[in-house]
């Protein structure tokens, strides 16, 4: 399996290609690009690799930038320290999210996932994944009084409702708040 990585981080390509080495010895990794610009020209002169494990932040920018300026088929398992763009990574071609320190055993999981549902271009499976991420149950809302903020904890709202063409939660303590958010 020719595998392309895309990490800025030195000693984090380095520990990944040694954990892909001791999952698959078979594992050919093809290149390691660390920058947005050197990926869109490493994209534009050579053949696609078979998976791809991509960093977020790069040295010159995030990697979705990369995605603006090349269209891209190939399946990828993000790593990255940055759990804010699971969502977005997910829209691509995402196999997986991988969360640095990488734990080897979730590496393995994510390359089996390739070989079992990518490779087959189950793509049913991919839409049910990004549909259970966007039903991801929140924790807690973030709601402005006046000119402070204040954290509400999910647990603790009775319920959300319109008034008005205003979105409100009613809470434990009997309070209603405005918030910001849709009711979708």
């Amino acid at each position: 399996m020719k595998v392309l990585i895309i990490e800025d981080e030195k000693p984090a390509a380095q520990k990944l290609i040694r954990l892909l080495g001791e999952i698959n010895p078979n594992i050919e990794i093809i290149d390691v690009l660390k920058s947005v610009e050197q990926s869109i020209n490493w994209f534009l002169n050579n053949p696609k690799p078979e998976l791809i494990f991509m960093d977020i932040q790069l040295e010159d920018g995030v990697c979705f930038e990369i995605f603006e300026n090349k269209a891209i088929d190939t399946a990828i398992i993000f790593t990255t320290a940055y759990d804010e763009y699971t969502l977005r990574a997910f829209k691509l071609n995402s196999i997986d999210y991988l969360l640095k320190p990488i734990d080897p055993e979730e590496l393995k999981n994510a390359i089996k996932k390739f070989h079992t549902h990518y490779k087959k271009a189950d793509y049913e499976n991919l839409e049910s994944i990004i549909n259970q991420l966007q039903a991801t149950k929140k924790e807690r809302f973030l709601i402005k009084i006046g000119e402070h903020y204040k954290s509400v904890q999910t647990a603790t709202i009775n319920c959300f409702y319109i008034k008005e063409r205003c979105n409100f939660i009613h809470v434990d303590n009997g309070k209603n708040y405005p918030i910001d958010y849709s009711l979708d």
